[in-house]
């Protein structure tokens, strides 16, 4: 597994293949939108039936980056629940599960629009609106420099879609670490108006960086330094 340094306003960050990304300085791990309990909200609300499979295969995930990095601090930036009813709902291995990942370390849930309610007491952690320390790390990206995440970025690449962190000069938006979560392709206008040049970090075996928003000869001189 190959991860990408990111120098972002001061602090060294690591984007990981996973999706999650990594502040050794802190020994902080975050990762946004996991959509836990996604497959039973949209049962609940009579629409597509999905294999009830995506919590676990996410929290597996999650777990593998926790045993990587060992943080003393796990951040969910918004959306770890497709909503509050899916928090409350959680069956109690997967609540299990959470807590044996929390076990001696501080877990905080960023409020997003989906779960904008208070943690479940039968989950571990705190509830937060967003966090202040040398960046503003909330739910969706305000008032720069921030981290966060709610656009699920993603990039085209060698004829694939791949999920994608999105770095530009006052934003870093992380992608979507849940199962079943889609995508908003970085040419966006939602997405260029935050970040109108930047670096997408593609996330598969190796994390891949792809300049967007630069005019083709300018990705030329990128590609040649290796920054492509």
């Amino acid at each position: 597994m190959t991860t990408y340094q990111v120098d972002f306003h001061g602090q060294r960050l690591e984007a990981r293949p996973s999706g999650a990304m990594h502040w050794p300085a802190r020994r902080w791990l975050i990762v946004a939108d996991l959509h836990l309990g996604k497959s039973e909200r949209l049962a609940r609300r009579g629409g597509t039936l999905l294999p009830p499979y995506e919590t676990q295969a996410t929290l597996d995930r999650l777990r593998t980056e926790i045993a990587a990095t060992d943080p003393d601090v796990v951040v969910s930036l918004g959306d770890g629940f497709d909503d509050d009813a899916a928090g409350r709902a959680l069956p109690d291995d997967v609540c299990d599960s959470l807590r044996g990942m929390a076990n001696g370390r501080r877990w905080i849930w960023v409020s997003g629009n989906h779960d904008p309610g208070a943690v479940c007491s039968r989950l571990p952690g705190e509830n937060a609106a967003e966090l202040h320390e040398e960046l503003t790390l909330r739910h969706e990206a305000g008032q720069g420099p921030d981290i966060s995440g709610h656009y699920h970025p993603c990039v085209r690449l060698a004829g694939q879609r791949l999920r994608c962190f999105l770095v530009g000069s006052d934003h870093l938006i992380l992608p979507a670490f849940g199962a079943y979560t889609g995508g908003l392709e970085v040419t966006n206008p939602a997405l260029a108006a935050l970040v109108p040049q930047g670096l997408a970090l593609a996330c598969g075996p190796r994390v891949m960086p792809v300049p967007v928003g630069y005019r083709p000869q300018v990705r030329g001189r990128l590609a040649r330094r290796g920054l492509a």
